[in-house]
């Protein structure tokens, strides 16, 4: 998966903007890729011109699902 990603960076990176979301911080995608250069790579290219944006809390997603679940329960 590292070098078809990194081949997707690459030629975006040419034409425009990229838009890359991630549940994982930048210092675990080396765990990500088997290949430290790949993974070295990827994040040389895509941290260079970044603009992070670091969401701190709980899923909005995990909130929702409990409130149901909570929902649920209380009607039985």
């Amino acid at each position: 998966m590292g070098p078809f990603l990194l081949d997707v960076i690459d030629q975006q990176s040419q034409n425009g903007s990229l838009l890359i979301t991630s549940q994982y911080p930048k210092e675990k995608w080396y765990d990500l890729f088997s290949d430290p250069t790949i993974a070295d790579a990827i994040l040389d290219r895509i941290v260079h011109k970044a603009h992070v944006i670091e969401l701190k809390g709980e899923s909005m997603r995990r909130v929702k699902s409990r409130r149901r679940s909570e929902e649920r329960q209380a009607r039985t």
